[in-house]
């Protein structure tokens, strides 16, 4: 059951509307389409030979959510109107927040229409928002930690002894290897973080049950950059489609690195179910901290 959705416009400026309590908004929610998965364009070729038609390919076009308001009075009808003039504003970008019983998901789009039924006993309007990203989004990310520092401190505490450390205020692990459970209804891109604590040479990142490789290649970061990854280093990796990148931030200047990606490389992309993630390095993989971060993405509310 969707609880509240809240719409963030351009200015950042938001509105919370609760199914149950419209009086607080003045939006009275009587009607929302597209909040199911959107539809797929499948191609295929008839062929002469056969019955039916040869699969080409498919792909899934842009979503169109439909709102249906009757407008309250709070304090004037008027008020109401005008306010959907301010959060659904045409041509703008604005953030569609939903909030159900067992998830929080998010899309963006923009305001196609605003239509008003000004002259009419119960005032009401319709608003249609065109959403590039067929996909809703997790508000939140997942982390998965592979290597870094893992907290230890709790209170109360005590130290009995003078001349011996017994409280383990963290603890610095070191995974190479992790597996990652996706639970969305759609393929996505990660963000990978990798900290340097030393100096590393060819960093190798593979999915292990894809066999997809994607290595850095050092000596070109180099040539590039002056130096190797040395002590300090930050990289990170974007997979997301629309959104792929590769980036060096050291001494507080981000630098692209694109080209020191193998030319084979591999962008991966996270499916339902168990990804097995793994890192490595020619030398000095200890030297290395390293997650992954990602969103659950979903066909329908």
């Amino acid at each position: 059951m969707i609880k509240s959705i809240v719409i963030t416009n351009h200015l950042n400026e938001s509105i919370k509307l609760e199914l149950g309590f419209p009086e607080k908004s003045g939006f009275l929610i009587t009607n929302i389409t597209g909040l199911g998965p959107p539809k797929a364009s499948i191609n295929s070729t008839e062929v002469s030979t056969f019955d039916g038609a040869v699969f080409n390919s498919s792909r899934v076009g842009t979503r169109n959510i439909v709102f249906t308001f009757k407008l309250l009075g709070t304090p004037l009808i008027e008020d109401t109107r005008q306010k959907s003039y301010k959060y659904f504003p045409i041509k703008r970008r604005i953030k569609i927040t939903i909030e159900t019983d067992n998830r929080t998901c998010e899309t963006y789009g923009y305001v196609e229409s605003n239509e008003p039924n000004i002259f009419s006993s119960e005032e009401t309007a319709v608003v249609s928002i065109i959403c590039p990203d067929s996909y809703f989004y997790s508000s939140m990310m997942s982390t998965t930690v592979f290597s870094g520092v893992q907290s230890e401190f709790e209170f109360p505490f005590s130290n009995e002894s003078l001349s011996e450390n017994l409280i383990d205020m963290g603890d610095i692990i070191i995974n190479q290897e992790k597996t990652i459970y996706y639970m969305g209804d759609a393929d996505i891109g990660i963000a990978i973080f990798i900290h340097a604590l030393g100096s590393a040479a060819n960093v190798i990142i593979g999915n292990n049950q894809t066999h997809e490789i994607m290595k850095i290649d050092t000596v070109k970061l180099q040539e590039l950059t002056g130096s190797a990854i040395i002590a300090g280093d930050d990289i990170i990796i974007s997979t997301i489609n629309g959104n792929k990148f590769i980036q060096l931030f050291r001494n507080g200047v981000y630098y692209n690195i694109l080209n020191c990606l193998d030319k084979n490389t591999n962008w991966f992309q996270l499916t339902k179910g168990d990804n097995l993630f793994a890192f490595t390095a020619e030398s000095g993989a200890s030297n290395l901290q390293f997650k992954i971060e990602n969103r659950i993405a979903y066909e329908g509310v």
